[in-house]
């Protein structure tokens, strides 16, 4: 099983059960509640569902949060709990993004600065460039992709860029490389990877990756589940998509009830 919120009709969020070998079609859906809070959602599932039922879940796949850990403990008591991959390297990803956003607000700062003095001594003000010819400004921003993926998927103008970024900015180039190891924990497929990183990332200057490291740490057992399986939540977010196309063909939804209606036929 999988479990996940999604904002489906006037930005109201619905929780998710679903049922991984129906493969998005005719019996995907196991539950479906209005809202997000744990104790709602985990009580409407247990009022509709036998527990003996609930018992037969081998594994249930989520995101990073609380309440649906909480709601997975309450419904699947003997199911193994797995955080989705994606959502865990989401966390670390950011944090890399988050120390550029940093940066490139401290050099919008700094550039809108020097263009109010230039404009004060009536003077002309010119961006400095780079060997590639962006500014300062621009490199931060268009250093957002490759700081996503491994070098070894970087294109040429990507790698002279990164060449660039990380002699000007050391500290993102170790944070890159932070997150890069945290990847490879996945790819090596070696759960005690997940120990020595959260070590490495503890012991940074960091303030981000440390935030991120004290979230795996608290998280890892679930995070270490993965390598059972390799389940991720990859099913449920696919049938968000569909979801949501769904209702984009249908021009929005004017009858809630009659909506809900045909998502139960087609899904249910």
């Amino acid at each position: 099983m999988a479990i996940d919120e999604t904002g489906l009709v006037n930005g109201d969020c619905y929780t998710f059960l679903i049922n991984k070998k129906a493969k998005g079609k005719k019996g995907v859906i196991a539950a479906m509640v209005k809202g997000t809070k744990s104790q709602i959602v985990s009580e409407a599932i247990l009022k509709a569902v036998p527990f003996k039922t609930l018992l037969n879940i081998k594994e249930i796949t989520m995101d990073l949060s609380n309440s649906m850990d909480w709601i997975a403990n309450q419904i699947a008591p003997q199911g193994l709990k797995t955080y989705d991959r994606f959502h865990v390297q989401k966390l670390v990803s950011e944090a890399v993004q988050s120390v550029r956003i940093k940066y490139r607000w401290k050099s919008i700062e700094e550039e809108n600065n020097a263009l109010l003095c230039a404009k004060a001594n009536k003077q002309r003000y010119y961006s400095e460039q780079y060997s590639n010819g962006e500014t300062k400004k621009q490199i931060l921003a268009r250093a957002r992709y490759l700081l996503y993926k491994p070098s070894s998927k970087w294109s040429d103008e990507q790698e002279a860029r990164s060449i660039i970024l990380f002699k000007e900015f050391p500290l993102l180039k170790k944070v890159y490389d932070l997150s890069m190891y945290f990847r490879n924990c996945y790819e090596q497929v070696d759960n005690h990877m997940f120990s020595e990183w959260i070590k490495k990332a503890e012991s940074s200057e960091i303030k981000e990756i440390k935030v991120a490291a004290n979230t795996v740490k608290s998280h890892l057992p679930g995070i270490s589940n993965y390598f059972r399986n390799k389940a991720t939540n990859a099913n449920i977010e696919s049938f968000n998509a569909k979801l949501k196309l769904f209702r984009r063909n249908t021009r929005g939804v004017k009858d809630k009830d009659f909506f809900f209606f045909r998502i139960f036929n087609y899904f249910a």
